[in-house]
This record gives structure tokens, C-alpha cells and sequence, in this order.
């Protein structure tokens, strides 16, 4: 992820990826997995209308418990359909949803995007990335020996977390599956995403 970050500040005019929207997802109480829906209404500030993380201030249960005043950093949660392929092929039973994310997308390479990149999404919603998912024992709940398929490590020791991306809502807008993804990166310098 470094090197892909490095030549982004050397070189800016590195054409945006782009790709697609897969699936949408949302869950109006707080459990691990999200149904599948023919689309969801993102709302600027707040996040995903009818899920248990919508709001200006964070949901996540360990969050409310250390600081129910945070800013929800976390409105919005992303997994590249890629994973669930890679998780599959090590022999795990997962689709779109059901690690809990609101927007499943493909092409998108989530992980190595800047913080503070833009996805427009569809005809108008817009998420501003903020960090990195960090997974939790609920993956090993769902299917046992998950959160280490979504844990790795880079050629010099560090930890990477492969379980998706978090964002915040800054326009609002319908996203359903098919709708066409455009990157924008944050102004120079880029700096990497890390654990919300």
C-alpha cells in the first residue's frame, strides 16, 4: 500500500480508478450481517437511512460505551466484492452483506485509497473515506477462523486489515446495484487509511 500511496504524491495525475456498486446492504438493528436491498438512501452528515448507524454521532456499541459524543466516523462501511471472493476461495460461506456492509464494490481497489478520498456513488451520493474497518471477534461468531482470513501482514511485519473501508456521507443520494462508482483523490499529501 505504500508504494501505490508514494506514487500518488510523485505522480497526481494518475488516472482515478473506477468501478461499480455490487450489492447494498443495511440492517436497522445492530447485527453483524445486513440484508441485501434493491437500493439504500445515503444522507449527508448522518449515513445509511433505516441502518442502526445512521447519525451525526457514532452507533458502534464500544464506541458509545468509551464516548457516546464521538462523530460517527463509521456511517457508512465498504467491502470490495474481491474479498469475498479471495474468502471464498479459502473456503468461507460469505456474500455481499453479511460482514456487515452497507456498499459491496468491485474495481475499487478500497484498501489502497488515500484517507479523505471521495466515491462518488450513482447519480449524486458522495463518501468521503475515513479509515479502515478493523475486524473484531464477531467475524469468528459469524464463521470461525474469519478474522484471521481478513488479517495479513506486508513484507515488513505490519498489520493489514482487509475487512473494508469506513466513510462518512457528505452528499446524499440513492445507491443501488450497477450504479457506477468515480474516484477523487484528497489533495497532496495523501496519507493512508488507518483503523476507525
Amino acid at each position: 500500500m505504500e508504494e501505490y500511496i508514494l506514487v500518488l504524491k510523485e505522480n497526481p495525475t494518475i488516472p482515478s480508478p473506477s468501478g461499480f456498486v455490487t450489492a447494498v446492504s443495511r440492517s436497522a438493528a445492530h447485527s453483524f450481517s445486513k440484508q441485501n436491498q434493491p437500493s439504500i438512501q445515503l444522507l449527508a452528515g448522518l449515513g445509511v437511512e433505516g441502518d442502526a448507524h445512521l447519525g451525526e454521532t457514532v452507533k458502534h456499541r464500544s464506541r458509545v460505551a468509551q464516548n457516546p459524543n464521538q462523530p460517527n466516523l463509521r456511517q457508512v462501511h465498504l467491502i470490495h466484492a474481491e474479498l469475498h471472493e479471495e474468502l471464498q476461495s479459502a473456503g468461507f460461506d460469505v456474500s455481499s452483506g453479511q460482514m456487515g456492509e452497507n456498499i459491496t464494490t468491485r474495481g475499487i481497489p478500497l484498501l489502497e485509497l488515500p484517507t479523505g478520498t471521495r466515491l462518488y456513488l450513482g447519480d449524486s451520493a458522495v463518501v468521503e473515506l475515513t479509515g479502515l474497518r478493523n475486524p473484531c471477534q464477531q467475524l469468528n461468531h459469524f464463521q470461525p477462523g474469519l478474522m484471521d482470513a481478513v488479517l495479513d501482514r506486508d513484507p515488513d511485519g505490519n498489520l493489514i486489515r482487509k475487512a473494508g473501508v469506513m466513510g462518512i456521507v457528505t452528499a446524499s443520494g440513492e445507491v443501488k446495484p450497477g450504479d457506477p462508482i468515480r474516484v477523487e483523490y484528497p489533495p497532496l499529501p495523501h496519507h493512508p487509511l488507518e483503523r476507525v
